[in-house]
C-alpha cells in the first residue's frame, strides 16, 4: 500500500515520541509499503537521512514531507495539509497519532488508522473522536495498552470489536539486539569501568524514577551505576547533585543516538526501570496507567536482568518469569530487591533470557503486520 503517515512530533528530535514515530515508519516501509510521513517543518528539517538513520537506529529509508505550521491553529492546519497531501498522492492508507488528522482521512475517503497512546480528553477531542468512530470510511484504532482500550471504551460506553481496535504495544529492532556483547567486553568497548553495572536508559523526567536511582548509588558505592540519556540541562543538574552528595559510582553519558543503545545496555547485568506511580511526559502528562515504554522491550532484547517498579500495565508484557518488581516510590522495597539481584548471577541470568526470548514476539516489524492486517477489509471500499 501507499501509506501517508502523519504526526505532530518534530523530527529530529531525542523525545521519545519522534523515536517512536520514525521506529514505526520504518517498520511499515520494512513490510514492502510505500510510507510518506508528513510532520511539521522546522529549522531542522532537512537533515540528511544518513544522520538521521544514526540518530534513530534506523537501517530502512521512507519519504518524508515537512509541512509549514502555524502554532495558533494547533495542528489544525498540519492535519488538513497532510490529509490533502496524502489525497494528492493517493494513498491507500493513513496512519496517524493525530486524532484531527484521522477525523480528516476519514472525511476524505481514505482509511485510517489512529495510534492511541493516551485516553481522549479536552474541550473538541471527545467530538471528533465520536465523529471518527461513525464514519463509514474504514478506520481502526491502536490503543498501545490493553489498559488504555479498556479506558477508552468506559469513557466512551461502548465495545470494540477485534477488527476496530488492536492493541499495538512498543516495540524493539531486535536485528540491533542479536549479537550484543557480554557485559564485561560492552564495558570495556565503552570505555567504562569494570565490576557490576545497573544501567538506566531515557530521559529524567519526573517520574522517571531518578529519587529511587540516586539511592540505589548511594547504598551500593560497590557497584557502577550508568545512566544514559536525559536531556543536557537535566544531565548537568544531576551531575552537580550528585557531586555535592559524594556519589562517585555513578557515570551520565547525556544522550547517545539510538543506534547505539543497544551497548550501553547490554553493559550492564542489571537494568533498571523505576517508574513512579505517576510519570511524565515531554508534554507533562502522566502516562501511569497506559504506558508502553520503548525501553522495556529494549531491556528484554538485550537480555538482561530486568527490575522494574510493579505498575498493573508493565504485567501486560512482563512477569515475575521475565524480571523482578518493586513497588513504585518505595525506596526501601527497591533497595532489597536490587541487593537480591546483585547478590544472585544465576537469577540474573535467568531473567535475562526468559526476558530475551519473550522479546521476539515485540518486533517493529511483527507491530506494524498486526496493525494492518486485514485493514482496510476486503471488498469495503472507503465511501
Amino acid at each position: 500500500m501507499k501509506i501517508a503517515a502523519i504526526s505532530a512530533s518534530q523530527v529530529p528530535s531525542t523525545a521519545a515520541n519522534s523515536i517512536q514515530v520514525m521506529k514505526v515508519c520504518q517498520s511499515l516501509a520494512q513490510l514492502g509499503h510505500e510510507v510518506r510521513l508528513y510532520i511539521p517543518a522546522t529549522p531542522l528539517s532537512g537533515t540528511p537521512w544518513p544522520v538521521l538513520a544514526a540518530q534513530y537506529g534506523l537501517s530502512q529509508s521512507f519519504e518524508m514531507i515537512p509541512l509549514p505550521v502555524t502554532p495558533a491553529l494547533r495542528r489544525y492546519d498540519l492535519a488538513a495539509r497532510a490529509v490533502s497531501a496524502a489525497g494528492r498522492w493517493r494513498a491507500d492508507a493513513v496512519y496517524t497519532w493525530m486524532l484531527q488528522a484521522a477525523l480528516g482521512a476519514a472525511w476524505n475517503g481514505l482509511p485510517a488508522l489512529l495510534e492511541l497512546h493516551d485516553r481522549i480528553t479536552g474541550r473538541l477531542a471527545p467530538q471528533l473522536f465520536r465523529l471518527f468512530l461513525s464514519s463509514r470510511t474504514p478506520h481502526r484504532l491502536l490503543p498501545i495498552t490493553r489498559a488504555l482500550q479498556r479506558a477508552v471504551e468506559t469513557d466512551f460506553s461502548r465495545r470494540f470489536s477485534p477488527a476496530e481496535a488492536v492493541v499495538a504495544p512498543d516495540g524493539v529492532d531486535l536485528e540491533r539486539y542479536a549479537d550484543l556483547p557480554a557485559p564485561a567486553e560492552a564495558r570495556r568497548s565503552l570505555n567504562l569501568p569494570e565490576g557490576l553495572t545497573a544501567v538506566y536508559t531515557g530521559h529524567f523526567y519526573a517520574g522517571r524514577g531518578m529519587e529511587v536511582l540516586l539511592a540505589l548509588a548511594q547504598a551500593n558505592p560497590q557497584v557502577r551505576f550508568l545512566w544514559v540519556g536525559g536531556r543536557q540541562p537535566d544531565v548537568e543538574a544531576w551531575r552537580e547533585r550528585l557531586a555535592a552528595a559524594g556519589v562517585h559510582n555513578v557515570t551520565l553519558t547525556g544522550f547517545v543516538a539510538n543506534a547505539s543503545l543497544g551497548l550501553y545496555q547490554a553493559a550492564g547485568e542489571i537494568l533498571l526501570m523505576p517508574y513512579a506511580s505517576r510519570i511524565a511526559t515531554s508534554s507533562g502528562g502522566n502516562t501511569a496507567d497506559f504506558c508502553s515504554p520503548m525501553k522495556l522491550f529494549e531491556y528484554m532484547a538485550a537480555g538482561r536482568a530486568i527490575l522494574s517498579s510493579d505498575l498493573p500495565v508493565l504485567r501486560e508484557v512482563i512477569d515475575e518469569s521475565t524480571a523482578a518488581f518493586a513497588p513504585p516510590d518505595d525506596t526501601a522495597a527497591w533497595q532489597a530487591a536490587f541487593a537480591a539481584l546483585a547478590a544472585d548471577p544465576e537469577r540474573c541470568a535467568h531473567l535475562g533470557a526468559a526476558a530475551r526470548a519473550a522479546a521476539a514476539q515485540y518486533s517493529w516489524v511483527r507491530r506494524a503486520e498486526n496493525a494492518l492486517a486485514a485493514f482496510p477489509p476486503a471488498g469495503k471500499n472507503a465511501s
